[in-house]
């Protein structure tokens, strides 16, 4: 049956969304750069890359960022933040592991380790005008974070000494210990010879002999932060004296209603039992309170992040609420339940006028919390669509910017590339995100991969989506109303047989039967013996009817199947994605399945050609309105590879099936609308999966893209009407 939401939760996002009608600034993403553009000319352009950690000048022109996998630093200059530009790259012998700017100067934390049991590193200034490299400092350990004193006058590296996680189990102690050193600072210079060590053994119930610190922060005092993820413990230092003035155990959480299975299904009913929050990111708020982000490594995690005082009292504690905002908006990682869900890692604290904001990265999300620091619990403002994996962030309040840079390269994948964002605040409403989900019993309903839409013809703002094999155990069927803004899921039906959840489905396109209830395409894959065909499903969401694809066609089948549905009359007409074995390059089948006959025709579609060599073109939706069916028609690439993105519409007078097995006729297309534009409107990359599109009873198109359940991707959804489509 159909479940129905209460509110709270979605009205927090539509409310964080509704902010212009009271003049408050929000934050919107202005432009997006892709790292590779910065890689040298005589590197392979398919080379992995990485934006982990990301500083600004002072100017606030230029962003820095460091790239572990390349090995160097990027430059990228954003004089003009709606177009930034390469700004130059350097290489070095190691890993840069965090980047800081003080002065005319970048400082580099270099990992040049031998192995886990002799770590090594050197901190390296660049100067920024000829990034050329000047003092370099022999840390006598593996650095990771790097801080820099907001008087210029201190930088604080971490020395992690990080463990070998296959070595026992990951267990510690691992030695060498860790450590922080302090390094004085001249014009931005390092002086290596007044470099102080501060030992930090001793100090936490964890692994005390082996403290491994991750992060480092100076409030405007020069004291300075360090987490100790491993050891969960956080520990004070006065930067002036390197003396320990202050440590305390992070502590533990224990969590209710969390998603906790990695099941191929959203439930947010589990509960964990308590764990340590072992901390990532920290930064002060002011010089009496602290916040850090609880990512979790070795024995703990606890998905969100907890104000302290500096005496280790908790001010505020997240929870769940993060994760659940994020799940609302479409981003739960369902793969990283049984581990540490949406893992917020990174963290930024900067005052933008009068209001001192939190900056909360998911990394496993691809999401960035906006909070306002209210002195008590602090204030959720907004979710800003980060790239793939966000380690870190910058604030840059005297242009009202926000950049973040994203981590994850999946160029050996085919998919998107690391990119650093750039996100303005400005009087306005939220661009992000454009759906979002209700409540049902307090817990936000998961959704993700939406793969088809479908609209109700009694009520223009009302459609219909299903998800595909992502969440395979869990099939469902989604209700919208597109009349809110941000467009919001009211209902979620799962689809039954036998009273338990379907098994073995990939939805991908649903149609309404004219009766309450839905036809579902469901696209098979023969190398896992899934089986292409279509499902009928009454009103209940039980399934009622399999029609099983014809050995006349499976005789060539691939496992690119169906891709959308729609019902003429007493006509079901399929979209198949791809070209079959018996299909003429560059053509795909649209199925015809009579339900009064119970036989099958079909015609061939005109599929553009692969723009580039590896590409492939496919459908991926099929409609009808008026007198014309309108398909999907895309690529598989995407960022600035993707050319093909397009609604498409051939006249119903052409549709004419043949009998399989013979020849079939070739349809003519007319090209309805490019949708790349409509994809570059967000000021991200390009996405791949333009999935679902329908048109609402007032005759708007609204169309839907697949955020492939968050799995190796950024979990961005866009959800977006195309004005009214004429009969």
């Amino acid at each position: 049956m159909l479940t129905h939401p209460t509110l709270p939760l979605a009205a927090v996002l539509l409310a964080s969304s509704s902010m212009a009608v009271q003049a408050e600034p929000v934050f919107n993403r202005v432009s997006s750069f892709a790292v590779a553009q910065n890689l040298p000319a005589d590197a392979d352009p398919k080379s992995p890359t990485s934006a982990e950690i990301v500083a600004a000048s002072q100017d606030g022109n230029t962003l820095v960022y460091s790239d572990s996998p390349h090995g160097g630093i990027g430059f990228i200059d954003i004089t003009d933040a709606r177009a930034p530009k390469a700004g130059g790259y350097l290489a070095f012998d190691g890993e840069p592991t965090s980047v800081a700017v003080a002065g005319g100067q970048v400082l580099v934390g270099v990992n040049t380790s031998e192995s886990f049991t002799k770590p090594s590193g050197r901190l390296a200034a660049v100067d920024l005008a000829t990034k050329t490299v000047g003092a370099s400092c022999d840390l006598g350990g593996q650095p990771d974070s790097v801080a820099v004193s907001p008087d210029l006058t201190l930088a604080a590296v971490a020395i992690e000494n990080e463990r070998d996680e296959d070595a026992n189990d990951g267990a510690l102690p691992q030695m060498p210990a860790g450590f922080v050193v302090l390094v004085p600072l001249k014009d931005g210079v390092p002086d290596c010879a007044a470099m102080k060590r501060v030992d930090l053994t001793g100090l936490a119930a964890v692994g005390a002999e082996d403290p491994e610190p991750e992060f480092v922060a100076f409030n405007t005092r020069n004291e300075l932060a360090v987490t100790m993820q491993e050891n969960n413990h956080v520990v004070l230092v006065d930067g002036a004296s390197a003396r320990v003035i202050g440590d305390f155990s992070a502590g533990s959480v224990a969590l209710d209603g969390v998603d906790a299975q990695d099941d191929g299904k959203l439930a947010f009913t589990d509960a964990i039992e308590a764990r340590p929050r072992e901390p990532d990111a920290v930064k002060w708020l002011g010089t009496d309170r602290l916040v850090v982000a609880n990512e979790g490594d070795w024995k703990g995690g606890t998905r969100g992040f907890t104000i302290f005082e500096r005496d280790g009292t908790v001010s505020y504690e997240s929870g769940p609420a993060f994760e659940r905002l994020a799940a609302a908006a479409g981003h739960y990682p369902d793969k990283r339940s049984d581990a540490k869900g949406i893992e917020p890692e990174g963290l930024e604290v900067a005052s933008f006028g009068e209001d001192r904001l939190i900056f909360v990265l998911a990394e496993r999300a691809s999401l960035v919390g906006v909070y306002k620091d209210t002195g008590a619990e602090p204030q959720f403002l907004q979710l800003l669509p980060s790239g793939i994996s966000p380690e870190g962030a910058v604030a840059i309040p005297g242009r009202n910017l926000l950049a973040t840079a994203n981590e994850a390269d999946l160029v050996e994948d085919g998919a998107a590339r690391s990119h650093v964002m750039l996100f303005e605040r400005s009087e306005g409403t939220p661009a992000y995100p454009q759906l979002v989900s209700a409540e049902v019993d307090g817990k936000p309903i998961g959704w993700g991969a939406l793969s088809g839409l479908a609209a109700d013809p009694a009520d223009a703002a009302r459609l219909f989506a299903v998800s595909d094999s992502v969440y395979g155990k869990a099939p469902t069927i989604f209700t919208i109303d597109a009349g809110q803004t941000p467009a919001r899921i009211t209902a979620a039906l799962p689809v039954t047989q036998g009273g338990k959840a379907a098994a073995k489905l990939d939805l991908e396109g649903i149609a309404l039967d004219g009766q309450g209830g839905f036809w579902l395409a469901s696209e098979g894959n023969p190398e896992k013996e899934i089986p292409h065909r279509l499902v009928h499903v009454d009103a209940a969401g039980a399934i009622t009817e399999e029609v099983a694809f014809p050995q006349a066609l499976l005789a060539s089948q691939t496992r690119f199947g169906a891709e959308g549905i729609t019902k003429v009359g007493d006509t079901l007409w399929v979209a198949v994605q791809r070209p079959w074995k018996d299909d003429p390059k560059n053509t795909a089948k649209l199925l015809a399945y009579d339900l009064t006959t119970k036989t099958w025709g079909a015609v061939r579609y005109p599929l553009d050609a692969a723009p580039s060599e590896g590409a492939w073109v496919g459908l991926s939706e099929l409609t009808v309105h008026g007198e014309h069916a309108y398909l999907v028609e895309r690529d598989n690439l995407v960022g600035a590879d993707a050319q093909v993105k397009r609604l498409t519409r051939v006249a119903l007078s052409d549709l004419k099936p043949a009998p399989l097995g013979g020849d079939l006729p070739l349809v003519t297309k007319e090209t309805v609308r490019d949708l790349v534009p409509d994809l570059k409107a967000g000021n991200g990359y390009v996405l791949d999966k333009v999935e679902g599109f329908a048109i609402g009873a007032d005759g708007i198109g609204h169309v839907v893209t697949d955020n492939d359940g968050v799995d190796d991707a950024s979990g961005e959804t866009m959800f977006f009407p195309i004005g009214t489509i004429a009969k």
